[in-house]
């Protein structure tokens, strides 16, 4: 199809240079190829924009390509468009033109010359791609890596915030041949932020009260975007009370007003506070808490060697594991009590300058070893409970709160202690007799075996020291003898007393039911046991017999005097147990 002269579709001569293009180009050159010229539009299909753009033959483009989003085009005969020129006649020798390229390309000019200088360009973010986004620049597909689109990282789940809006970019890159464009949003906020920044140092005091951002939350504290400035807001300046985590009462994008606290020209450093912007609670505690004052609190911390409770807003005091209990020493005070609890206290320190406040449970209850000496007087006996065995005694309930301990070597007059305490078993009910009640060493001494009397205690009184008893041998070792009294108290020989003579040292010269004579050289009234030599028996008996017989014959020998000795005392041993019988 042939249209009419430029003369009647171009009145105004706006096809003037094209005409003079196409005079000096031979008809079908490839030389127009790729231009972008305007058209007029002829009419409008279903489908398809046939435009006259002053050639031989109309050139037509598809009805898409005026599309504005997914709405209809508003396009309309008559309209004056731009076009790009793909090719100069098709199967139905028809231009084919391109509004969607010329778009492009005209973009892409404007977008070399916003490149060159810097300038900022206005696009919108219309999909998600793999490691970015993909930005339509007035037709000009762009490229927006994840890193640039905030100055704070943002995931792309979290993106649709900047999603199908315009906003502004900087073009980082441009590829015309292999088309590829890189754009950054990040760059321009962070222009921006500098700006912010550079005023906001210029015009910062300590003592100045202003918004922010929290930016990140950590577990020492926070840092507050100021607008263009980051602040650190510690822990310990969020909140007069005690605060664990500082994720308790902030949340990242929280808006809050803080005070600044510190501020360092020289490192930019600026410290943050909000618990300042409060009155401090502790400018009246010296005359709202005194040592002795009982109160109540809630339980707000527990630790190792302590609780922390919150007497009022912003004051808390220690209760140290210590004061928990007058009885249970040594318990996780998690034992005692739970977070959250409200208990009563007493006010045992105040300390302003080191804003420390000492607490006290145990002093709120009445203290049981202040009457365990009226209610247990020494000399008592009762029932208790075995609550507990160890390896030197038994721990027996004297009250709900108090144990008494009995020793080992008090629980039998005869057995030995090591086998006695083997027959005894936790929860078990025993009859005991209080020995001893030391309410400042919070000490009670209790036995069994005093419950009964001592079978030893008369025979201990008539053996002295230095005297000679007959022992009934009833064990044997390598160390040497045990030995029996004729009063059943026990006693042992060691190896070295068993004879004068170092040759007689032997304890294979002795049998068990043999009876022996040994000297006693100490006696132990604590575990009933007598320690004895044969040896010192020996010498003692040599000595009486020299101080006997040695002055009245000068003539007999050592051997004669204490041979005549010896007789004599085999004869005084025999009158005495023939007496006996």
């Amino acid at each position: 199809m042939k249209r009419m002269s430029n003369e009647l579709n171009n009145p105004e001569g706006e096809f003037e240079d094209f005409a003079k293009m196409l005079e000096e180009t031979p008809e079908g050159s490839a030389d127009i190829i790729g231009k972008v010229v305007k058209g007029s539009v002829i009419s409008i299909d279903k489908e398809s924009v046939l435009i006259d753009v002053g050639l031989k033959s109309e050139g037509r483009v598809s009805l898409k390509e005026f599309m504005v989003g997914n709405r209809e085009s508003t396009l309309k005969p008559g309209d004056r468009v731009e076009v790009y020129i793909e090719k100069m006649e098709d199967k139905d020798g028809l231009i084919v033109l391109s509004h969607e390229k010329a778009r492009r390309e005209a973009s892409w000019q404007e977008l070399d010359r916003a490149f060159k200088v810097s300038k900022t360009v206005n696009g919108v973010i219309f999909a998600i791609v793999k490691g970015g986004y993909s930005v339509d620049i007035n037709g000009a597909m762009a490229f927006l890596p994840g890193s640039h689109l905030d100055i704070r990282p943002i995931k792309p789940r979290d993106s649709a915030p900047f999603m199908n809006i315009e906003q502004p970019f900087r073009i980082l890159k441009m590829d015309r041949k292999r088309g590829n464009i890189v754009v950054s949003r990040r760059v321009i906020l962070e222009e921006s932020r500098f700006e912010a920044r550079s005023e906001l140092l210029s015009n910062i005091e300590e003592g100045a009260i202003r918004e922010g951002v929290v930016k990140n939350v950590l577990d020492y504290g926070a840092f507050i975007d100021l607008g263009g400035i980051d602040g650190l807001l510690h822990v310990t300046d969020i909140s007069w009370r005690r605060i664990t985590n500082p994720d308790e009462v902030l949340t990242q994008g929280q808006t809050v007003k803080v005070q600044i606290i510190r501020f360092n020209p020289e490192t930019q450093r600026i410290s943050l506070g909000m618990k300042q912007l409060e009155s401090d609670p502790w400018q009246d505690v010296g005359a709202r808490y005194s040592v002795g004052m009982k109160t109540r609190g809630v339980v707000t911390n527990i630790a190792d060697y302590g609780a922390f409770v919150e007497l009022q807003s912003g004051i808390e005091g220690l209760v140290h594991v210590s004061e928990m209990s007058w009885t249970k020493k040594n318990i996780h005070p998690n034992k005692f009590i739970s977070i959250g609890q409200e208990v009563d206290v007493m006010i045992l320190e105040v300390d302003l300058t080191k804003r420390r406040i000492a607490l006290g449970i145990k002093q709120c209850i009445e203290n049981p070893w202040s009457t365990v000496a009226v209610n247990h007087p020494v000399g008592t006996e009762f029932e208790g409970e075995v609550r507990n065995i160890t390896e030197f005694g038994l721990f027996v309930a004297v009250s709900d709160e108090l144990d008494g301990m009995v020793h080992m070597s008090d629980l039998s007059w005869i057995d030995s202690p090591e086998e006695t305490i083997k027959k005894y078993s936790k929860g078990d009910k025993i009859q005991v007799k209080v020995l001893e009640v030391d309410p400042g060493k919070e000490r009670i001494s209790l036995g069994v075996k005093q419950l009964t009397p001592d079978p030893y205690a008369s025979g201990l009184a008539e053996i002295k020291k230095g005297s000679i008893v007959t022992c009934e041998i009833t064990g044997i070792s390598e160390q040497g003898l045990d030995v029996l009294t004729s009063e059943s108290i026990p006693g042992f020989i060691r190896k070295v007393e068993l004879s004068k003579e170092r040759n007689e040292q032997r304890t294979d010269r002795f049998a068990i039911g043999e009876k022996v004579d040994a000297k006693v050289t100490n006696v132990d009234h604590s575990t009933r046991k007598l320690t004895l030599s044969i040896k010192g028996r020996e010498i003692h008996e040599e000595k009486e017999a020299m101080a006997t017989y040695g002055s009245t014959d000068s003539g007999a020998s050592l051997g004669d005097i204490l041979g005549a000795a010896f007789d004599k005392v085999k004869e005084k041993k025999k009158n005495a147990s023939e007496d006996g019988q």
